[in-house]
């Protein structure tokens, strides 16, 4: 049995709410970003464009969701990618 790697990433988009990031894990990146953009990924973000703004990738699915649970509660950390993103 193989152990596929996995991603946590951190998506942005600024759209006519202002400036939003959203958090997530995945084994394909890609096809994640896609499905966010098609309006078939999480509720929170259909109807806006999304650009991937930071990405890691882990050793499993495991360690993704637990560096998605970090990733989710650090604000400064996202404020910080997000700025950098955007080019504050």
């Amino acid at each position: 049995m193989t152990v596929q790697c996995g991603f946590v990433y951190i998506l942005g988009s600024d759209g006519a709410g202002g400036y939003r990031t959203y958090v997530g894990w995945t084994l394909d990146l890609e096809a994640r970003l896609a499905a966010h953009n098609g309006g078939t990924g999480a509720k929170s973000t259909r109807g806006r464009v999304w650009s991937l703004i930071y990405a890691e990738r882990l050793p499993d699915r495991i360690a993704a969701m637990r560096r998605e649970w970090h990733l989710k509660r650090d604000r400064k950390l996202r404020r910080l990618i997000a700025g950098t993103a955007r080019g504050v």
